[in-house]
This record gives structure tokens, sequence and C-alpha cells, in this order.
């Protein structure tokens, strides 16, 4: 687990990483993204629907945003092939963490449109360049606001602030020149190979790295959820010192609340209203501002990577819906899977064949001021109703759809 929360907290001080959009590097990442999609994913096929609404926008002369559902951690590159569709690149939002895994993705993600945001505390300069690229019109911008990979394809998760405020200023400058609209993006995933065939050996590691002897006798739902039973009892049994009882939500929301309420007395004065996510997000914000200093001993670094390893923790079960068995899909089930093999190994193994489909919703007209007479964020709240309404319609394509496929 150390090693995946490091490459998600970078200590050192940020440097905003502005797009540098190269045509040239475009080409050449895109003539070997399928590739790419293929032996790294497991993607087979990628197809669009809907793209001539977000190419009737463009060809409005709108400033357009893009909002997508973020469960793959290959959603930026699946994304790609509506920008091949409408031929116009994309702009994206990505965390900075993403840019300094290494030389090759700090150089090649600027030039494929990709610019930097600090998570860790307000990014001016990211804001300022989101705003200008729509305000601009030239090419969308891409936003998952949802913030994490969820690795779940069937719910939405809350979508953390900001995506609205950047459209309402962006159609603030851009008043005078014409409309800025969100175009709802769904992206959905269909596994069309032999499941058990592809995750009995997952499972199979697992049971071996539980000292358990695989559990052949048991057919394979029942397999996962004991695994899913074994490793969430491991998790209480070291911070609770026993399994607990009660519904798997109840256990998921004590053990998050058990691992998160500690951190704020120590770091943000005691608990903070919102969902476990908007908490983890301002405590590591609260945490990390002192080990960029470099002034810290070796033990306070080491509390400090305890408490991010923590936060980890709390995103992971986060992502575990509690009732994602009710309607035991082959995607439901190997999402699982992955997770599982994810958390335990900080990664997960491609499985082939799965099809892509990116359903492209109709245009949100962007309003330069915000609805003050509605509860919550209007703008959000519909963008997010029209996702859930293209989550539902996804669910049609289960059966091969006709169009036009890439990949």
């Amino acid at each position: 687990m150390k090693e995946a929360v490091q490459s998600l907290i970078v200590t050192q001080p940020y440097e905003f990483i502005p797009p540098r959009y190269s045509g040239f590097w475009h080409r050449v990442i895109r003539w070997l993204l399928p590739r790419t999609l293929r032996g790294t994913y497991g993607i087979s096929a990628v197809e669009c629907v809907g793209a001539e609404k977000l190419r009737a926008s463009l060809a409005a002369g709108h400033g357009v945003m893009v909002v997508a559902n973020h469960c793959r951690p290959c959603d930026p590159m699946v994304i790609d092939t509506l920008a091949a569709e409408v031929r116009r690149p994309f702009h994206v939002i990505a965390s900075w963490h993403v840019f300094m895994m290494s030389r090759v993705q700090r150089f090649l993600l600027p030039r494929v449109g990709g610019f930097s945001v600090y998570r860790e505390g307000m990014d001016r300069e990211s804001l300022k360049c989101a705003v200008n690229l729509v305000a601009e019109g030239r090419h969308p911008l891409v936003i998952f606001p949802e913030g994490i990979i969820t690795r779940s394809n069937d719910r939405l998760v809350p979508f953390m602030e900001g995506t609205s405020f950047m459209a309402r200023a962006a159609a603030k400058q851009r008043k005078e020149r014409g409309k800025v609209v969100i175009h709802p993006v769904f992206i959905r995933y269909f596994f069309e190979g032999d499941l058990e065939a592809s995750v009995l050996p997952v499972v199979e590691e697992i049971e071996r790295r539980l000292s358990w002897q695989p559990q052949v006798g048991l057919p394979l739902m029942e397999r996962i959820a004991k695994v899913g039973r074994a490793l969430l009892g491991l998790k209480e049994m070291e911070y609770l010192g026993k399994v607990q009882e009660g519904t798997v939500k109840e256990r998921l929301e004590r053990l998050e609340d058990l691992l998160l309420s500690p951190l704020e007395n120590r770091w943000t004065g005691g608990r903070h209203d919102g969902d476990a996510m908007a908490r983890v997000k301002r405590l590591r914000a609260a945490i990390l501002p002192e080990m960029l200093t470099g002034k810290l001993t070796t033990l306070e670094r080491e509390e400090r990577w305890r408490h991010f390893a923590e936060l980890y923790l709390v995103q992971q079960l986060h992502c575990y819906p509690d009732d994602y068995f009710d309607d035991p899909s082959p995607e439901r089930i190997l999402e699982t899977v992955e997770r599982f093999e994810e958390d335990l190994t900080d990664r997960a193994r491609p499985h082939f064949p799965i099809r892509a489909i990116i359903m492209v919703g109709d245009a949100v007209e962007v309003s330069a001021e915000k609805d003050r007479s509605a509860e919550g964020d209007a703008l959000t709240a519909l963008v997010r109703e029209r996702m859930e309404g293209m989550l539902e319609a996804s669910k049609a394509y289960r059966r091969k759809a006709g169009g036009k496929d890439r990949g």
C-alpha cells in the first residue's frame, strides 16, 4: 500500500504544468493508443454514441466542457476516441501526481492537451487555465468530477467541487462571444470474454495470499464474496481488534469513520461534514504542507506517511458499494475482483476483451450566474442527473450496437 500512497502524494513543492499541445506528438500517441489499450487495459474496441451532439456544439463555436465518469484508469485514453470522432483535440485536467510518475509522462501529457491540478489545495493557475481554455472555445475541456477512479461502472460517486464554478466563470468571460455548454458523457465498459476463465486465476491467487486452499468447491460468486468478507475482516482486526457485526454497509462506514475521526481531531480540529472523500481531501490538504518544507524529523515524516496510508485505505473502502452484488453482472464481478487485486498488489491485470461505449449527452447551457434560489448547485445537480440517466440507458448496449468502432 505504501507504494500506491507515495505515487499519489508528491512531497515536493507544486509546480503548475500547463498544456503544450503538439499535433505531432498527439499523432504519435494516437497511433500507439490501440495497442496500449488492448495490451495494458484489455480494451478490444471503442464506440462513440451521440458524437454528433458534441460536433454540433463545436460547429456552433461554443466553449465546451466534457464532464465524464471515471471508473477505469484508461478513461482519458478511451475518451480520445471521441476527440478523433469529432476531429478536435481535447484538453484534460489531471492530478499533478500523474505528471510526476515518470519523465516520459511529464513530457507527453502536456503535448496531448493535459495540464495539472493540485488536489491538496487551491490551484489558482490550473483554475485560470481551465477557465481560459473553455472561454477561448478552441478545444473541449475534459473533467472527471468524481475525482477518483471508482472501478464502479454502475454508479456515480459524489462530484468534487469546482466543475460548475469553472463553467460559470468561463461563461462570464465569454459572455460577449457566445455560449458555454457542458456535454455530459458516460463511458460504459462491457466484458465480452469468458468470465470464469478470466477471474478465477486472480481469485485463486488471492486465496493463496490469505493462506487458504483454493475454494474450488464453491461457486464463483460465493468464492468472491468469501474473499471480500475475509479482506474486510482483516482490516477490522487490524484497526478494531475484532471482526465486526452488521451489514457490509454498516461495517464499511464504521471502519471509515474510525480511521477518519482521530485524524480529524489531530489535524483539522474535529469532525467535518461531508462524505468520506470530502473528509479525506480536507485531511490531505492539512497534513501535506509541512512535508514540503523538508524540516520534519524522520519520525514526523513516518507519522504522516502512516496517516496518508490510512486515508488511502478509506478511499479504497469508499469504492466498495455495499449492494454491488445484488445484480451480479459480468462487469460488476470483474470490477470487484479487480479492486481486490489492486488493493492487495497496487495493480490489476488486464482482462480481455472489454468493449467501451462512449455516450455523449445533450448540451447543457451554462449561465454566468449561479441560481441562488436552488438548493445546492443546480448546474452540478442537472449534469449529474443527465449522467445517471445515461448510466441506465447505457445498459442497453450490452448487445453489440451498430455504429463505428475504433480500437
